[in-house]
């Protein structure tokens, strides 16, 4: 428990960054239905099981045109 107590200060910046970049683009992926590859559901699983990748796959490589 100290161990984890030691690196808190350096986890906690990733955590909120990577739950705030998930929800934000998954929030994004529900509402617009415009993408350049895949569909919702690709996207979707991939947003919620690749925590950094995959919004930043999705905002770089899957966004459509609005």
């Amino acid at each position: 428990m100290d161990e984890l107590m030691n690196y808190l200060p350096y986890l906690a910046p990733y955590l909120v960054v990577s739950l705030t970049l998930s929800i934000v683009a998954l929030i994004h992926v529900i509402k617009h239905r415009n993408y350049r590859f895949g569909n919702v559901w690709i996207w979707s699983i991939l947003v919620l099981f690749f925590q950094i990748i995959g919004p930043i796959a999705y905002f770089l490589i899957g966004k459509g045109e609005e």
